[in-house]
């Protein structure tokens, strides 16, 4: 059994996003074994990637064809 402190980034969501609510917030925290990161959303959203989605879905967004 291991005991550790997840590594975790947390900020409002308002300056980013002008649809999002005074609360909301988004935080990103990275799995122990260094493999992805689970991602929050609000208190209604979140999902995980490894490294190789996140990678993916950057490429997806920023394709210009």
């Amino acid at each position: 059994m291991e005991t550790y402190q997840r590594q975790a980034r947390f900020t409002e969501l308002r300056p980013y996003d002008q649809f999002a609510k005074d609360d909301d917030f988004m935080e990103v925290c990275e799995w122990h074994n260094g493999e992805g990161f689970d991602v929050t959303v609000g208190t209604s959203q979140q999902f995980s990637l490894t490294h190789g989605q996140w990678e993916c879905l950057q490429t997806l967004v920023n394709y210009r064809g």
